[in-house]
């Protein structure tokens, strides 16, 4: 349970002079929308579900009229928004957007009355960056969500945060203004691209400097840091930090342990993506909150129908603040479960039971068998020998694994554990399967500055046919 919180004169003073005068400088409603999602978080579901069907209405027919390409599907599809929606069920009478219906339409997806429209791009993690556009209501929606999430957990803006993490936007950012704005917020980034002894040392000696109130980053990049501080003895526990905002990845149990166990303090995990929105937000109950005020989920099957709440489809998303910039049924490339309960917070926002992971995260069998990556990591993980790894399937017929060992490696030592790994995977993949191993020193990034542990070529094939 998290002790009532009563914020230093210093963070009142940012959470209610500072940050609101950035926000207003910036054209931004955010104060005011993290306002009323503080209110509108306890109303019951079906509140919710009356206000999200509202302003569905409003999002599709501003997009059927200043949006060209909605203008055009519309009109193909003879679908008007204030004729044919009724329910939250008639969204599904329209497609599905995907990446690269968003690459082949980025300008007739802008709206035509739009202004000041921030470019904005993912981390192309899959190989290709998708560019898209996020207009000023997105971004107050986006920021206010995210406040209220924090706020959950008795910290807030003004609390001495570090913030771990490999954007290029954000890095590229650290020009004088937003170096005053992050001192006056007393938020220090520090990158995440890189993680040798030397930059992982100097991490351990900032955190402890800083002395923050909460953690923020991904999993991966904070369990890094956490272990290398475990190695060198290094005590993190004693700092004060309440909480470690984690996000933009899968968190796996063991991160989330680590994580705990090293600085102390509850991990919070997040979901979402900066094309998609912030999506879902963990409150100290431990249940995933929807923002289901700004964003409308679905759970389908392959073939696009809906599955009943409890099993498991591709997360699809229809975020009702993207006016100038319509997501509308878009698909994540994510697998996940909706929840049938309610929380013991007392909040009505819906729960994302599970997030199993991204569609490349799952793995393909010879015979068609699609398998968490999990199966396989389990293998790697209780071998001794293996401090890091990547799984990369390339085919149904090829599977490479990077090691990184824990210790140097004789010949006859590196056989063993090739032999064990061959035979792990080959059990669950197919025995004909070829298993290649390899010794690197390191694992190397993606170039947001992610880590991927599962990379199947063979599962993006099949979620994008």
């Amino acid at each position: 349970m998290i002790d009532r919180y009563r914020p230093a004169p210093y963070t009142a003073l940012v959470t209610n002079l500072i940050f609101p005068l950035h926000e207003r400088v910036k054209q931004h409603r955010s104060v005011a929308v993290r306002k009323q999602l503080e209110e509108s978080q306890y109303w019951p579901e079906e509140r919710l579900r009356e206000l999200q069907l509202a302003r569905l209405r409003r999002l599709l027919l501003r997009a059927g009229t200043k949006v060209p390409y909605f203008r055009d599907l519309f009109r193909a599809l003879d679908f008007d928004p204030q004729r044919d929606l009724h329910s939250l069920d008639d969204l599904a009478r329209l497609p599905r957007m995907d990446k690269a219906v968003i690459r082949a339409n980025v300008e007739r997806l802008k709206a035509e009355d739009a202004v000041g429209l921030a470019r904005f791009n993912t981390g192309g993690s899959s190989g290709e960056p998708l560019i898209f556009y996020i207009g000023k209501e997105r971004v107050s929606h986006d920021v206010a969500a995210k406040w209220r999430a924090t706020r959950w957990w008795n910290v807030d803006i003004g609390d001495p945060e570090i913030v771990v993490w490999g954007s290029p936007i954000e890095l590229k950012a650290q020009d004088r203004v937003r170096a005053l704005r992050d001192r006056l917020l007393r938020t220090h980034l520090l990158p995440a691209f890189e993680m040798s002894t030397a930059k992982l040392d100097g991490f351990v000696e900032r955190i402890r400097a800083h002395r923050p109130r909460m953690l923020f980053g991904y999993p991966s990049a904070l369990s890094h840091i956490a272990r290398h501080a475990r190695d060198k003895g290094q005590r993190m526990d004693d700092l004060g930090i309440r909480v470690a905002f984690v996000t933009s990845e899968r968190l796996y149990d063991e991160q989330r342990r680590q994580i705990s166990d090293t600085f102390g303090c509850p991990v919070a995990n997040g979901y979402g993506g900066r094309d998609a929105g912030f999506i879902a937000h963990q409150c100290p109950e431990g249940s995933m909150h929807i923002t289901a005020e700004d964003i409308i989920v679905e759970i389908l099957d392959p073939d696009g129908t809906p599955v009943p709440r409890g099993q498991a489809g591709e997360i699809v998303v229809t975020h009702l603040a993207t006016g100038d910039f319509p997501f509308i049924r878009y698909r994540t490339g994510d697998i996940g479960v909706l929840g049938t309960e309610q929380c013991g917070c007392g909040r009505g926002l819906p729960l994302l039971r599970e997030i199993q992971g991204r569609s490349t995260d799952f793995l393909v069998a010879q015979d068609g068998t699609v398998m968490h990556g999990l199966a396989l990591v389990y293998i790697l993980r209780d071998l001794p020998q293996v401090q890091a790894f990547k799984i990369t399937q390339e085919s149904l017929d090829l599977t490479r694994v990077q090691i990184v060992p824990a210790a140097a490696l004789e010949a006859q030592a590196f056989e063993s554990l090739r032999r064990d790994v061959e035979r792990g995977f080959k059990a669950r993949l197919g025995a004909a399967v070829a298993v290649e191993v390899e010794l690197v020193d390191a694992i190397a990034p993606e170039k947001s500055g992610k880590f991927r542990y599962v990379v199947s070529k063979v599962a993006a094939g099949r979620a994008a046919a």
